[in-house]
C-alpha cells in the first residue's frame, strides 16, 4: 500500500502521471506511478503536414491530430488509440513518428463529449467518464475517422491501428469489429476488463472475432495484465486459427513506451517500435 503522504503527494501530479492502485484496478491495468520524465520524445514537423482537423460524428465534430508526408500520394492510413488522458502531446508525438515513416496518420479525440481530458488531474473523476464511453459510439467514431482519412486521400486499402494502455485494448476490439483493418498494434492493452453496460465485452470475449493480424507488447511486470493473461489470450486466438503475434518483454512494466513517464524502458520501447514498424510492413500497411 502507498502512505498516505505519497498519496497526497500523487494529487499533485500531472494527469499523466499515474492513476491510484484502487482507479487503476477498476480498469483492468496498471500505469507506473512516478514524476514526469524531462527526457522527452519530441518529433519536430519537417517534411509532414501535420495539425488539428474536425471529423463530423454523431453530437458533433470530433477533433483529431494527424500528420502525414507532405504532398504524399494516397498514403496508408494508421490510427492512433490514445490513453485515457486526452489527446495530450505524447500521442501527437506519436503521430507524427508515424508519418515520418510515410503513414496517414491519425488520433482521434474519441473522448471529446466529455470535455477536454488533459485538464482533469484526479483519477477519481477521470475513469467514470472514460469507462462511460460506450464501445458502439467509440467504434463509430473510429470509422468516421476512416472516412475522413479516406476524403482526405489517405489509402483506407492499408488501414492500421496502433494504441496504448486503454487504446490498446481499442487495438483488440477494432480488429474484432472492422471488416476492412489490415493490421493492428496493441501497446500492453487490457484483455480481460471486467464487463459494463458500455463495455459489455473485453478483448478475450471478442477473441474469435478478431479479423485482422494483431501485434501484442506486453511488459513482463505489469501488475494487472499478466503474463497468464497474454498466455490465455495467445492460446484464445490460436485456438480460433487467429493470425497473432506476442512479445512480452522482460523487467518491462505497464506503459514501458510512454516517454514521458518512470514506467519508460527505452529498450523495450525501441525493440517494439522496429516490431511495429515490421509487422505493418508484413501485412502492407507501410511501405
Amino acid at each position: 500500500m502507498r502512505s498516505k503522504t505519497a498519496m497526497q503527494e500523487s494529487e499533485t501530479l500531472s494527469r499523466r502521471e499515474c492513476l491510484t492502485s484502487a482507479a487503476a484496478t477498476a480498469l483492468g491495468y496498471t500505469l507506473a506511478a512516478g514524476p514526469v520524465r524531462a527526457a522527452i520524445i519530441k518529433t519536430g514537423t519537417d517534411g509532414l503536414s501535420a495539425g488539428m482537423a474536425k471529423v463530423k460524428v454523431p453530437g458533433g465534430e470530433m477533433p483529431v491530430y494527424y500528420a502525414k508526408p507532405v504532398d504524399a500520394e494516397k498514403p496508408p492510413v494508421i490510427l492512433v488509440a490514445m490513453e485515457v488522458f486526452g489527446l495530450h502531446e505524447h500521442i501527437k508525438d506519436v503521430t507524427r513518428r508515424l508519418g515520418k515513416l510515410g503513414a496517414f496518420a491519425i488520433a482521434p479525440d474519441y473522448y471529446f463529449r466529455l470535455g477536454d481530458l488533459t485538464q482533469i488531474a484526479q483519477p477519481s473523476q477521470l475513469m467514470p467518464l472514460v469507462n462511460g464511453k460506450p464501445d458502439h459510439e467509440l467504434f463509430s467514431d473510429l470509422d468516421a475517422t476512416v472516412d475522413w482519412a479516406k476524403s482526405e486521400g489517405g489509402d483506407t486499402d492499408r488501414l492500421g491501428i496502433i494504441g496504448f494502455c486503454r487504446g490498446g485494448r481499442t487495438v483488440w476490439l477494432y480488429a474484432a469489429h472492422s471488416p476492412i483493418l489490415k493490421a493492428g498494434v496493441a501497446f500492453y492493452g487490457s484483455l480481460m476488463d471486467p464487463p459494463s453496460a458500455a463495455m459489455p465485452k473485453n478483448a478475450f470475449d471478442l477473441a474469435a472475432e478478431v479479423k485482422a493480424p494483431v501485434l501484442g507488447l506486453y511488459g513482463a511486470e505489469d501488475a494487472s495484465i499478466t503474463p497468464d493473461q497474454v498466455e490465455a489470450m495467445k492460446e484464445r486466438l490460436k485456438a480460433a486459427g487467429k493470425t497473432t503475434e506476442f512479445k512480452i518483454y522482460p523487467g518491462a512494466p505497464h506503459g514501458f513506451f510512454a516517454d514521458y513517464r518512470q514506467s519508460y524502458r527505452a529498450d523495450a520501447a525501441q525493440d517494439a517500435w522496429l516490431s511495429m514498424q515490421a509487422w505493418f510492413k508484413k501485412y502492407k500497411v507501410l511501405d
